[in-house]
């Protein structure tokens, strides 16, 4: 699962999808335009630029101008893509992003780069593990983070056709595309990966294929678990999360992300009060170390080692 370089056969990166879909969106549609902070590299948008040399705005090294630049293009009748690594965009801009986005509703694209640990080296002033947190509470702008390069161009199409802010977390890291045949994106619903009722693993972003594979080795020791890809942070999917508790007892959450306000807070609170349940959460307790990607997914459980253990503990929870 490296998280740069060339792309390993069968892997994908969703960054490709994101330009992709971004570029034939704006040939179609002359109000999409780009909002970047010296980051067109990192966000590939070296490609539309040179196609749309006058729809692509570089502010510099100035995030909180850059969201104010977005929501100004959108007061306008733009529809802009503010795209940076998700640490700054998230972190050093989040007054404007609370103020000039969410409190105004401006029809403003948020696009967090290179999430969770995908700057694995460059450390915790890098990491982007706290920006579902920071963003749930601000309660109309869409929080989606996609599993792999089909949901990354569906949700662009999507956030690009929706009235009102969207924050998408993209990543870095090369990830497969998920076996689930018949796929529709739809926005704040879960999509089924596998079927389940001994347990259900909720997953977001980068883990779901970690999750789907775990089920599938599970399965093999006479486990049958439930596997729910929550691309939509927020709104959270009650129905299906409330589903999975009454019909399968018992929950594991999987996030690349803190598990403090995160997938793995918000499927807890709703349990809780709706439907209490044991819930194991995954993710990162806190700030970690320095280390590579691989290296961090391993340590704090975000593998398929790690998930199958934390089906286990949580079966062990419904026993006692």
């Amino acid at each position: 699962m490296a998280h740069d370089g060339p792309v390993s056969a069968g892997l994908h990166d969703c960054r490709n999808a994101w330009v992709e879909t971004l570029e034939a969106l704006a040939a179609e549609d002359e109000r999409i335009v780009a909002v970047v902070n010296d980051s067109t590299g990192s966000s590939k948008l070296g490609g539309f630029q040179k196609k749309f040399p006058d729809r692509l705005i570089n502010v510099g090294i100035a995030e909180q101008l850059m969201v104010g630049v977005g929501a100004g293009l959108a007061n306008g009748g733009r529809i802009p893509f503010v795209s940076a690594a998700s640490c700054f965009l998230t972190g050093r801009s989040l007054e404007q992003v609370k103020a000039d986005v969410a409190y105004a509703n401006f029809n403003v694209k948020l696009v967090g780069q290179s999430s969770g640990v995908a700057y694995g080296e460059l450390g915790a002033t890098h990491h982007s593990i706290e920006d579902f947190a920071w963003l749930r509470p601000l309660t109309n702008i869409t929080v989606i983070a996609p599993a792999d390069a089909w949901e990354t161009a569906e949700a662009v199409k999507w956030a690009a056709a929706h009235e009102g802010p969207v924050y998408l977390r993209l990543s870095r890291m090369p990830v497969p595309n998920l076996d689930v045949p018949g796929r529709v994106f739809t926005a704040g619903k879960a999509e089924l990966v596998r079927s389940g009722s001994d347990v259900t693993v909720i997953a977001c972003g980068t883990t779901v294929h970690l999750a789907a594979e775990a089920a599938d080795k599970l399965a093999d020791k006479g486990l049958s678990v439930r596997v729910l890809n929550m691309a939509t942070i927020n709104p959270l999917d009650e129905a299906a999360v409330l589903a999975a508790a009454r019909e399968t007892g018992a929950i594991v959450t999987v996030e690349e992300a803190s598990v403090r306000g995160g997938l793995g807070g918000a499927v807890a609170e709703l349990t809780a009060g709706e439907c209490p349940v044991p819930v194991e959460r995954l993710g990162f307790p806190g700030f970690v170390p320095t280390g590579s990607t691989e290296w961090l997914f391993e340590e704090f459980g975000l593998s398929v080692p790690g998930i199958s253990a934390a089906v286990r503990k949580v079966l062990d929870r419904v026993k006692r």
